[in-house]
């Protein structure tokens, strides 16, 4: 049996034989002509090796801003828990208003029913911090993350920044929506005779005798009172990042916030007294209530912005220990 003639191959430099294709990644013979039709061989890179077409760019910290404002802005918690935050502010807010107006003097400053809202939504702000970080160690994603991203610090950073100035831009617009309705309602109020000496209302009477709130308590009740929650959240990531787990977390954030009240709550005797006092007068909620000028004590040594300066140093502490761990744990 014979088979037909198989056709040689063609020697170097020589064109290709007539009818015959030319072969797909074969690198051209030295010295021959191009094959007409054929795609174009790249040259290879020096030294041998793959080289990518895809150019090497450094990263830097504005990477990771853009990774977690487009994680923060896409998944569902964020719009739930600022939904109800607003809410609560809000919602709240009108209806003490409300409630507050049904009398002719409530005996307390125009903007301090702002409070009572603000009280329930900040919750809302400490358990999306918390869950800004653990969500991803729950989830298994904080490997990619820190896989894209080796310098942990960034990451940290970056979601601290984004998180921060989102929660203080929202509860600002909030807290300031809920002062507007309470000068609104309430702002028609005449203060009686006795109380024009109440350090309370130093300031906020006009000469008409009506109740009014100067630039300061609008601060207060404003910036002021969302740069604290702001914190409080702040607070709650660097805990989540500590502990690692949602549940734990955000339990270890509502027993800091409420619990210093509640022990004090059950401190009755005079042996004790002193201690009670610190803790209501240190206790979280004291510095969001002197904010809005109705403090715990009217004889308490540190006012709501001193107490705000010693949330931010706890806060900061927590979050350089945050990234001490972030640093030395594995994922």
């Amino acid at each position: 049996m014979s088979y037909p003639p198989q056709p040689s191959a063609p020697a170097p430099g020589a064109p290709p034989l007539p009818g015959t294709a030319p072969v797909q990644g074969a690198a051209p013979v030295p010295g021959a002509a191009p094959v007409p039709g054929a795609a174009p061989h790249a040259r290879p890179p020096a030294g041998g090796g793959y080289s990518s077409p895809i150019p090497i760019v450094r990263t830097h910290l504005g990477h990771a801003f853009a990774s977690e404002w487009t994680k923060i802005r896409s998944v569902r918690s964020t719009m739930w828990t600022l939904g109800v935050m607003l809410l609560l502010v809000v919602g709240v807010g009108f209806l003490i208003a409300l409630a507050m107006s049904t009398d002719d003097w409530v005996g307390a400053p125009l903007l301090s029913g702002g409070l009572f809202g603000l009280m329930l939504g900040q919750i809302c702000i400490v358990t999306l911090g918390v869950l800004v970080i653990t969500s991803e160690y729950g989830t298994g994603m904080i490997r990619t993350t820190l896989t894209a991203s080796p310098q942990r610090w960034r990451v940290l950073a970056a979601k601290a920044v984004v998180f921060f100035v989102l929660a203080f831009v929202l509860t600002t617009v909030a807290c300031a929506i809920t002062a507007v309705i309470h000068s609104a309602v309430l702002g028609g109020q005449t203060v009686p005779e006795y109380d024009y000496d109440d350090e309370m209302f130093k300031g906020s009477i006009s000469d008409s005798g009506e109740l009014i709130a100067t630039g300061g308590q609008w601060f207060d009740a404003t910036v002021g009172a969302a740069l604290y929650v702001s914190l409080l959240g702040l607070l709650a990531l660097a805990v989540g990042a500590i502990l690692r787990h949602s549940a734990g977390a955000i339990t270890t954030m509502v027993g800091f916030i409420l619990l210093p009240l509640i022990i004090a709550l059950f401190m009755q005797t005079e042996s004790l007294e002193d201690v009670q006092r610190k803790l209501i007068e240190y206790s979280p909620l004291s510095g969001l209530a002197s904010l809005f000028g109705i403090p715990f004590f009217s004889d308490m040594g540190t006012g709501g912005w001193g107490l705000l300066g010693l949330l931010a140093a706890v806060t900061g502490g927590m979050l350089l220990l945050a990234f001490a761990l972030l640093s030395k744990r594995d994922v």
